[in-house]
């Protein structure tokens, strides 16, 4: 059933202390308009089993933020299976996605098996309008999202029983349309919903020059992991196989990836030792300049994003509640810049960086604590936690449900 304007539910959560914020129906805000003169945005979801939010925030110039909306996705979220139950539901990144040029959100709904897509309103990015109905993921429990550069194409991850890939052409006005030549198969042994972390998808992005799509692959220890590669044909159809790239000696539990500028290189989480470096330079697997660098006392580094000001890689640890700077230099060498402890048990999971003005400012959402953390990126080796934004207690007073345990996603969007 197509998902109408009167169905999606629209909360407004201000950031100060108020009496009550009730849910209603519409598109609209409760009460007086905040306009947001950035024009930026982040996002994140509830992922709740009775049915799926997006959670929208307002950047403001100084790169703070203050929850603005909850919009149903029209598809239902799920938690993996794990002992014992805790944050990371999905055992991935990039569960929310936005693309600046076809100003378009994308969400998995891990429980129905469907991928929804929302219009970005640029000048008042925290507006979302659904487009089209949540389309099949080709798969069961979809996890991961991707666009490719131009943002005309998305792909889904799958990690249940039924994984692999499938990929979209992104139409804004009509929505989601199932590319043919691009339902890929993983071929591994899971279970829907699917049973991790170890030996768990993890996440899906596109190399830099959009010619290969790359999904992460956890091992289950003492058996490495690996990265599934496919190539991206002109026709936006992909290889039918693809080719497998195991992590350097060390490397165990590929998670987040992120693409290293201008190096055909990956940095991935790893959430084993710490984190691996890939070079994919001329499809060389294994390459001399692959490499696995240790982060000492890590718990488990699954998530990371890039800063374009700081030049250096930003790491999250849900178990340290950590975040690890990394610095990888043009012979792709990584080292450790600075670590930033952040709430003891705080649940430091998805993360991502957006530029407002000409400062990088972190978004990690906290699953443990309910809340978002906002770190200023001020250079190399300079970061400092400048907020900490509560979900609980809005979410509460509007009649929202959020549990700490489904928690999952960010990702930033700033118009051009």
């Amino acid at each position: 059933m197509k998902l109408s304007t009167s169905s999606v539910i629209a909360v407004i959560f201000l950031a100060s202390t108020v009496s009550s914020a009730p849910l209603f129906p519409g598109n609209g805000f409760l009460g007086k308009r905040a306009t947001n003169s950035t024009a930026a945005a982040a996002y994140f979801m509830t992922n709740e089993p009775s049915g799926n939010f997006v959670i929208t925030m307002n950047i403001g110039s100084d790169g703070k933020v203050s929850l603005a909306n909850a919009v149903a996705t029209g598809g239902q979220g799920a938690h993996g299976i794990t002992s014992p139950n805790g944050p990371d539901p999905l055992f991935s990144q990039g569960a929310v996605k936005a693309s600046p040029n076809a100003k378009v959100l994308a969400v998995v709904n891990a429980g129905s098996n469907t991928v929804s897509a929302f219009s970005i309103n640029p000048s008042q990015p925290s507006d979302l309008t659904p487009v089209g109905n949540p389309v099949p993921s080709g798969g069961d429990f979809p996890m991961s999202l991707a666009f490719n550069a131009q943002g005309n194409m998305l792909c889904a991850l799958n990690g249940g029983q039924v994984n692999g890939v499938n990929c979209y052409k992104v139409d804004p006005q009509n929505g989601l349309q199932a590319i043919n030549g691009t339902l890929r198969a993983l071929g591994l042994n899971q279970t829907t919903p699917a049973t991790g972390p170890a030996g768990s998808t993890s996440h899906l992005v596109f190399s830099e020059d959009g010619k290969q799509l790359v999904a992460s692959i956890k091992g289950t220890p003492p058996t490495p992991g690996f990265l599934a590669v496919w190539n991206v044909n002109q026709d936006n159809t992909l290889s039918p196989d693809f080719t497998r790239v195991a992590p350097a000696t060390g490397g165990l539990l590929p998670f987040s990836m992120t693409v290293i500028p201008g190096k055909n290189a990956i940095l991935a989480t790893d959430a084993g030792v710490g984190f691996d470096i890939f070079d994919m330079s001329g499809g060389a697997q294994n390459s001399s300049k692959s490499s696995v660098v240790p982060i000492q006392g890590q718990g488990a580094t699954c998530w990371s994003s890039f800063s374009q000001q700081t030049g250096n890689f930003y790491l999250t640890d849900i178990k340290t509640s950590i975040v690890t700077e990394v610095n990888v230099d043009n012979n792709l060498k990584g080292t450790i810049v600075k670590q930033y402890p952040q709430a003891s048990n705080s649940g430091t999971i998805d993360n991502d960086v957006a530029t407002i003005g000409a400062k990088d400012f972190m978004y990690v959402l906290t699953a443990n604590a309910s809340a978002v953390n906002v770190l200023s990126l001020n250079g190399p080796g300079q970061a400092q936690t400048i907020q900490t934004l509560d979900i609980a207690g809005p979410a509460k007073r509007a009649g929202l449900t959020t549990n700490p345990n489904n928690l999952q996603g960010m990702t930033a969007f700033v118009s051009k």
